[in-house]
């Protein structure tokens, strides 16, 4: 009941008024059944564009963090992830990726639509990072389609560090979704996964024309900030 009355009542109305989203391809996201929206992540804004316009729930795999947050925020964040369905995610571990996997396929074993970050965070300087198997895992076990998804323009309104987004127009762009039927029964092996994977980078790429990177954002992050502190220290 809060999902919808976020959606069309108190937030959605207010998101689409303010960001004016040009919408394209909205028609590849099927009216019924389970589906994987897999999409770039440039943005905190991007939790909240992307559910605003489509017609059916989404539910999105959301890091642990935002649910064990200190203080007042922290508890008012917390209830707004949970109210609106959306379910945590331990991101330290093998272990816990695979406990996201499940979650996610209990999502598609309603027929529903499953939200999802390959990239596993936010992209910290507007580039596309390489995607993490998890997806493709989670699309072959589930015999599911998969559609790429482009925000477009939402890094420039809210990137890192940035508590209020800017006021500007954002694009949300939907590709064909992919049928990976071809690999059924295939989920165990590797080379499969990271094929799957990069197959869907690829096509979130064609959408969104950002840079590529073909290195985990992850590590990419955790570099700039050793980086950053080296720096510090030797001033």
């Amino acid at each position: 009941m809060f999902y919808h009355l976020l959606k069309h009542v108190l937030l959605g109305p207010l998101l689409r008024l303010l960001f004016r989203p040009r919408i394209e391809g909205l028609e590849n996201i099927p009216e019924e059944g389970a589906a994987i929206v897999a999409g770039n992540h440039l943005s905190f804004s991007d939790h909240f564009l992307m559910p605003a316009i489509l017609k059916r729930r989404i539910t999105f795999l959301a890091k642990a963090e935002y649910f064990t947050g200190p203080g007042v925020k922290g508890r008012l964040t917390a209830a707004f992830f949970r109210s609106a369905g959306q379910i945590p995610v331990d991101r330290s571990g093998k272990e816990a990726g695979q406990a996201a996997i499940r979650e996610g396929l209990g999502v598609l074993a309603k027929g529903e639509l499953l939200g999802i970050y390959p990239e596993g965070t936010r992209s910290h300087d507007g580039r596309l990072y390489k995607g993490k198997v998890g997806v493709a895992a989670m699309a072959l076990t589930a015999g599911v389609p998969v559609v790429p998804c482009a925000m477009v323009g939402t890094f420039e309104i809210q990137p890192p560090g940035q508590v209020v987004p800017r006021i500007r127009r954002v694009t949300i762009r939907f590709g064909e979704p992919l049928d990976f039927s071809r690999y059924a029964g295939m989920e165990g092996e590797k080379a499969v996964l990271r094929a799957v994977t990069d197959e869907i980078m690829y096509a979130i790429l064609g959408l969104s024309g950002q840079e590529y990177v073909d290195r985990y954002a992850t590590v990419v992050k955790a570099e700039a900030e050793e980086a950053k502190k080296a720096q510090r220290r030797s001033r």
